[in-house]
């Protein structure tokens, strides 16, 4: 049996439709449409209808998405309830992923498997998720609880009902394009753990919460909380690149930089990076993307390393007033649309996945030794 390389790296699991990398070329696409299109003239709500349903809406249908979505945004009491009864100090992974799977326990539906139920427990995750997220900030800061604005669409109602102020336009549409760019990625590490656990024929519940507990690991979904404390940590462009350089020597790794994929610059942190120097200078934390830039260029220098999607996200969401520890929260909020697409498209066309492992253990046939001669 021929053996994998370390961490699955260049073994094909499976075939999707959904999303097409080129890491030689920096090509991110859903559904074959390219990451720079949509970022430039795709809301989120029409990138979450393009993964699950293959195609761009046409208005009928994304009015329809969205009015779903509206419509489900509100959570089970019981669940509202245990946001505001986690132990202080709980990390909001933690609450976000057990939250998610309480879900399931006043959904009257969580154990039909069909397409259809499916189809709606999807639209449901998407809808609470967010909900989730902002209801435990303002709990565990003491504020009461903001009912989302039917007239917002998905980002804007974020980040509304987590400030308790509507975002002007440039701030609604840097956090739209955010999600976009986070809205799915192949075979990472959370989307694979989601579609294991739905080739069980688990619920897709039980699928999305394998998916966030991937998420939260700092080698996925964390490491744009540990760029921002990076950059926070130090008082200037010059103290940032000193601070990088002296890691470096250290080899000690710089969080945001070189992906497992891609070869070339990740094409989602270009965007990023613009939409982090546009909102510096709204929010007045221009020196915040300088030190982003200046870290940027001295790694590339220096190690060769490219900026990930992490990197610029960190400066991006701190400018638009997001609490650190929220940042591997909302990357569950984009990928929710990812993450239940390709669960959907494992349900459709399923079988168990079961890799083997090549043993490198004892030989087999080890003799029996009676526990008083054992050392």
């Amino acid at each position: 049996m021929a053996s994998a390389g370390a961490g699955l790296e260049n073994v094909v699991a499976t075939s999707s439709q959904i999303c097409f990398i080129d890491g030689d070329r920096g090509i991110l696409s859903y559904f074959g449409y390219n990451i720079n299109t949509l970022a430039e003239n795709a809301t989120f709500e029409e990138v979450i209808y393009l993964l699950w349903n293959g195609k761009l809406p046409n208005r009928s249908e994304l009015e329809g998405l969205k009015r779903s979505l509206t419509a489900e945004r509100e959570l089970p009491k019981e669940v509202t309830s245990f946001l505001g009864a986690v132990p202080k100090g709980s990390l909001p992974m933690d609450v976000l992923r057990t939250a998610v799977s309480m879900l399931s326990l006043y959904d009257p539906e969580a154990a039909d498997n069909s397409q259809e139920a499916n189809s709606r427990k999807a639209i449901k995750l998407m809808a609470r998720v967010p909900t989730i997220v902002t209801s435990f900030d303002r709990l565990r800061n003491g504020k009461e609880l903001i009912s989302g604005d039917p007239n917002l669409g998905y980002a804007a109602n974020f980040l509304y009902t987590l400030s308790g102020k509507k975002p002007d336009d440039l701030m609604e549409r840097v956090f739209d394009v955010a999600l976009i760019l986070h809205a799915d990625h192949e075979l990472n590490a959370s989307t694979f753990a989601g579609r294991v656990t739905a080739a069980t024929l688990s619920d897709i519940y039980s699928a999305v919460t394998s998916a966030i507990g991937a998420l939260k690991g700092p080698l996925h979904g964390g490491a744009n909380e540990a760029v921002i404390q990076m950059l926070l940590s130090t008082k200037s462009p010059e103290d940032a690149v000193a601070r990088v350089k002296s890691d470096l020597n250290k080899k000690v790794k710089i969080p945001g930089f070189g992906h497992r994929v891609y070869h070339v610059l990740d094409p989602r942190a270009i965007h990023l990076k613009k939409m982090s120097a546009e909102l510096g200078k709204r929010t007045g934390h221009t020196e915040l993307y300088e030190k982003s830039a200046r870290v940027e260029q001295t790694v590339h220098d220096l190690k060769n390393l490219n900026a990930n999607v992490d990197f610029y996200s960190a400066s991006t969401y701190y400018s638009l007033g997001i609490p650190v520890d929220l940042f591997t929260p909302i990357f569950a909020v984009s990928r929710m649309s990812g993450w239940t697409a390709h669960i959907l498209e494992q349900y459709r066309n399923n079988r168990l996945i079961r890799p083997r492992a090549e043993y490198t253990g004892a030989p087999n046939g080890q003799p029996w030794i009676p526990i008083e001669q054992r050392s």
